[in-house]
């Protein structure tokens, strides 16, 4: 089993629960108004005067082939749209 956080502007909130149905992934938790800045490039979403925009954060736990296929998709979303920023981390969970 794999655990998949996703962290992203809030413009792409929509998107990325779109990215869960089609990937057919039901369960997950959501954080909105996240604030943050990215560890390579980009401006900070700190919802502030100076930097306005918000980031949302998602997790989700899914099989091996479920986050292989929503990786997969939201990659394509990022790479669409790159200037708004979108991350996707996964880690190994243990299901007993």
């Amino acid at each position: 089993m794999k655990a998949v956080f996703i962290t992203y502007n809030e413009a792409h909130s929509d998107s990325v629960l779109e990215a869960l149905d089609k990937c057919f992934i039901r369960g997950f938790t959501r954080w909105e108004q996240v604030e943050g800045r990215g560890s390579r490039s980009g401006e900070p979403h700190l919802g502030s005067h100076a930097w306005p925009t918000m980031n949302a954060a998602t997790i989700t736990f899914v099989d091996e082939d479920a986050a292989a296929r929503l990786k997969k998709y939201l990659k394509e979303l990022d790479e669409q749209k790159p200037q708004l920023g979108l991350r996707i981390f996964t880690w190994t969970i243990d299901n007993d």
